[in-house]
């Protein structure tokens, strides 16, 4: 304790009066705390006095043996890079948000003269309107659902739509409008287009009145099919309104978020309202220490949410939190208007947010209820292959290949909060020896590469990232290529075990190897074996769908894609003179000089290219 006080005393004296933000540092070069501050060094100063000071923030001060900090203008630039920092090295010490993916959006893409409408992650690169953020990619489709039915826009991509001769099945079952084949004037598409923008801005009373109008109008003229078409896109704007039963109609663009703590654990619910709908909402957990508020853990939570996405202008709260004015300054910064943070009192808005405290409260406890039964089935794991103790970490490893082509390899990871998905890997085969379909082979090279990655970066096993148990997918042959293995590297102590398909490859009949004892079952019904089975199953899911998307690129890719000083022009040529990739790759020196633009010394460098 007396070391990391001093520690952070030597640095006092070098240490301005101005805004910043600091890092405290482990004697492993670990970051264990980011925080800001408007004055450093009344900040800096104030851990060199115990007194006052919790127990969490006293063993942080006892674990200090360096520090580092970063110079602000104001205040509000060091709560936005406190954010940032927080995120990229997620320290122990620190409140934080463990699932920060980006939001899905709808896009209203404008770059071709028939606009489709789409999902889009990521950056807004493309010229178009963007609306959103949708909680989930399941909310997006459920309006793109709605958008199909009630206004027909297309949702093909551009190169299918250039290639279209006759309209495909969407048009038939009334989804699409066929642009492509000129069932729909320009005009007129473009009037949908403008219809379907209005829709996802709110302005959907207009349209509903607009298309009733018409299917009256078609009606008198007893043009009925046309009616009945309007009719169908009056039900589907009808469907989707009547979904939004907890829908504040004067909350236009808001984001709702409530926060509910019990046992020393914290859910903070988010609700998405935009164009006074209901686009979803999620669940967040955040890791944080037991005797940290609410008042603490919402505004850190609330600046790492928005730290990478635009919040809305309003923000209604459940919770009184510190620093209000400064967060909303950070914020209105960060988005480029103004954001309004606030905690209702009374009315409609209080009512939204109790509703969404609710749901906060339901998700931690069934949460809670998930993790004891986690618990219960890592505690069967253990007593079954004999573990000291219920694993934190297990691995489970796969393989997919056709044939000995694309092969790929596969690690996912499980522990007592389920699948961790941010811990996912995927290995490319790259031995140039080994047998096409050799499964053992693969599983040697899989291993090796991950196990000699840990042992460098973590020689002393002190990271978590060390695995209590690995499942292999596989009989006997894996198991013993593993272990041998993980003998080379010194690492025997790691508990291993294969799961091999059973009979017909039926389900509740496998076999379990595990080094230097007889193969055994469990019985059908065993809670344990349901979740191995879960664990094998989500490997398989994993490499699988990897495995597609790789076969996928590859399958777009042409033989001549690596030649050195051969561009499109020079590709044509010799695609046209020899008729496919495979023929260049076979042909002699002289029959490569004869293609235009072929010189003899640029066929010397293809043929050895294709011959080294």
């Amino acid at each position: 304790m007396n070391e990391g006080i001093e520690i952070i005393k030597s640095y006092l004296k070098n240490l301005g009066t101005n805004p910043g933000v600091y890092r405290m540092i482990d004697s492993d070069e670990n970051v264990l705390y980011v925080g800001k501050a408007k004055n450093l060094s009344n900040r800096v100063k104030s851990y060199t006095n115990l007194r006052g000071q919790s127990y969490r923030i006293a063993k942080m001060i006892s674990l200090t043996r360096s520090m580092e900090f970063v110079s602000t203008h104001t205040e509000v630039e060091a709560l936005l890079l406190e954010a940032n920092l927080i995120k990229r090295y997620k320290p122990r010490y620190n409140i934080l948000l463990r699932d920060d993916k980006s939001f899905p959006y709808i896009l209203i893409d404008k770059t071709h003269p028939s606009p489709r409408v789409l999902k889009h992650r990521g950056a807004k690169k493309k010229d178009g309107y963007y609306f959103g953020p949708f909680a989930s990619v399941s909310a997006v489709n459920a309006s793109l659902n709605i958008l199909q039915k009630a206004f027909s826009l297309r949702t093909c991509s551009d190169s299918i739509f250039n290639s279209r001769s006759r309209p495909c099945l969407l048009y038939q079952i009334k989804r699409c409008s066929a642009p492509c084949v000129g069932k729909i004037s320009e005009k007129d598409y473009d009037a949908l287009v403008n219809e379907a923008h209005d829709f996802l801005s709110g302005r959907s009373d207009s349209i509903k009145r607009r298309f009733t109008e018409k299917m009256n109008e078609a009606s008198n003229q007893q043009q009925y099919e046309l009616a009945a078409v309007y009719r169908d896109r009056l039900k589907a704007l009808v469907a989707v309104q009547s979904r939004q039963d907890a829908t504040n109609g004067k909350l236009e663009e808001a984001d709702v978020i409530a926060a509910y703590k019990d046992g020393g654990q914290t859910c903070i619910e988010v609700f998405f309202y935009r164009a006074g709908q209901n686009w979803g909402n999620k669940a967040y957990f955040p890791r944080h220490d037991m005797d940290q508020q609410i008042g603490e853990i919402l505004p850190a939570f609330i600046s790492q949410f928005y730290d990478n996405k635009m919040a809305p202008k309003k923000i209604l709260i459940n919770s009184s939190i510190k620093q209000k004015a400064l967060l909303e300054e950070a914020l209105s910064m960060n988005a480029g208007h103004k954001v309004k943070i606030t905690m209702p009192q009374r009315g409609a808005n209080l009512l939204l947010v109790e509703m969404v405290e609710k749901n906060a409260r339901e998700a931690l406890e069934r949460r809670v209820a998930e993790t004891a039964s986690q618990t219960k089935l890592l505690a069967g794991v253990a007593d079954l292959f004999d573990l000291d103790s219920p694993p934190n970490r297990i691995e489970v490893y796969d393989n997919s290949h056709i044939s000995g082509t694309s092969a790929l390899g596969a690690m996912i990871v499980a522990g007592p909060e389920g699948f961790e998905k941010n811990a996912y890997r995927k290995f490319n085969i790259k031995s140039e020896d080994l047998v096409p379909g050799d499964d053992f082979g693969m599983m040697r090279e899989v291993m090796t590469r991950r196990f000699k990655r840990q042992l460098r970066e973590d020689p002393d096993r002190n990271a978590p990232t060390w695995p209590d148990l690995l499942l292999i997918d596989g009989g006997k042959g894996q198991l013993s290529a593993v272990c041998s293995v993980l003998e080379d590297l010194g690492l025997t102590d790691i508990p291993v075990v294969s799961i091999a398909k059973g009979p017909d490859r039926n389900a509740g009949r496998e076999d379990f190897y595990l080094p230097g004892k007889s193969p055994f079952k469990l019985p059908p019904n065993d809670p344990v074996l349901y979740y191995l089975q879960r664990l094998r199953d989500e490997s398989h899911r994993f490499v699988i769908g990897s495995h597609r998307t790789k076969r996928a690129q590859k399958m777009h890719k042409s033989l001549l894609d690596g030649l050195p000083r051969v561009g499109a022009v020079r590709k044509k040529a010799l695609l046209m003179h020899f008729g496919s990739a495979k023929a260049v790759s076979d042909a002699a020196i002289n029959d490569l000089q004869k293609v235009d633009g072929i010189s003899q010394a640029l066929a010397t460098q293809i043929y050895d290219y294709f011959h080294p």
